[in-house]
C-alpha cells in the first residue's frame, strides 16, 4: 500500500427501498446532508470509465486481485464547470483517490480516445501525464458511461461519508460525455439502491446504531463492472 496516499475504508451494500427509507431517516438525525445536494437532497453523477486493450480494470476486479486501479472522468448535474479526471486505487476494503481538474475541451478529447490534444500545462499534472502514457502505450480508452442519482450524508467524527446511489444507468457503448442523444438503461433491479460507507479509522457508535447493517446484502461488484456486463461479448465476462 502506498503510504503517501490517504486510504479510507469503503464498504458497499445492496439496500431494498423500504430499508433505505428507514436508514436515511435515522442518518438525517445524526449526520449532515452533503452540501452539493440540490433542493431534492441529491445530485446527478455521470462517470466515463476507461480501460486498456486487455480490459485490465474489469478482469482484475472479477478475479479478486487485491491491488487494482480504475480511471474515470466525473462530472455533476451534467454541468461542465467542475470536471475531474480521477484514478481510484483499491486495496481490499481500502480506497484512495487521485484527481485533477480538466476543462470541457480536454474531457471531450479524452472521451473521443484522443490523447494528442493534451496541452503542456495539463502534462505537468502527474495524473494527466500518467493517463497520456496509459493511452499511448496500453491503449487506455473510454468504455462505458455510468449515471446515477446520489444522496449523501457526512460526519466529521471519523470522517464518515455515507452515500445512497439510486437509479443506476448504463450508457451501453455510448461514450460521449456531453452527448444530448446518449440513451441509458437501468443497470440493476429498480427495487435496490447501492449504499456506500466510507470512513477513515473508525465509525462512531451512534452512526453504527443508525445504520444497523445486519441483514443487508454486502455488495462486491463495482458500478463499472455492473454496467460493463451490458456490453460483454463473452459469457465468461459475467461478474
Amino acid at each position: 500500500m502506498n503510504n503517501k496516499l490517504k486510504y479510507r475504508h469503503e464498504v458497499k451494500y445492496y439496500v431494498p427501498y423500504p430499508q433505505y427509507f428507514v436508514i436515511k431517516q435515522r442518518l438525517k438525525n445524526v449526520m449532515t446532508p452533503d452540501f452539493h445536494a440540490g433542493p431534492n437532497g441529491d445530485y446527478q453523477v455521470r462517470s466515463l470509465y476507461f480501460d486498456d486493450v486487455n480490459n485490465k480494470a474489469l478482469f482484475d476486479k472479477q478475479a479478486g486481485i487485491k491491488d487494482r486501479v480504475k480511471y474515470r472522468i466525473r462530472l455533476y448535474n451534467m454541468r461542465d464547470d467542475v470536471i475531474h479526471f480521477e484514478k481510484k486505487i483499491k486495496t481490499n476494503d481500502y480506497i484512495a483517490k487521485v484527481k485533477e481538474s480538466i476543462d470541457r475541451e480536454t474531457a471531450e478529447g479524452f472521451s473521443n480516445g484522443n490523447y494528442h490534444h493534451i496541452d503542456s500545462a495539463d502534462m505537468k499534472k502527474n495524473l494527466i501525464a500518467e493517463v497520456f502514457h496509459e493511452m499511448k502505450n496500453k491503449l487506455l480508452r473510454p468504455k462505458v458511461i455510468v449515471d446515477y442519482t446520489r444522496e449523501a450524508y457526512t460526519a466529521d467524527t471519523g470522517n464518515v461519508r455515507i452515500t445512497f446511489d439510486k437509479n443506476l444507468q448504463t450508457g451501453l457503448e455510448q461514450v460521449n460525455l456531453f452527448g444530448e442523444d446518449v440513451q441509458t438503461i437501468n443497470a440493476i433491479d429498480e427495487n435496490f439502491i447501492i449504499m456506500e460507507v466510507k470512513y477513515d479509522e473508525f465509525i462512531p457508535d451512534y452512526i453504527k446504531t443508525a445504520l444497523q447493517t445486519r441483514g443487508i446484502q454486502r455488495q462486491a461488484a463495482s458500478k463499472y463492472v455492473i454496467c460493463r456486463k451490458f456490453i460483454k461479448s463473452n459469457a465468461w465476462e459475467d461478474q
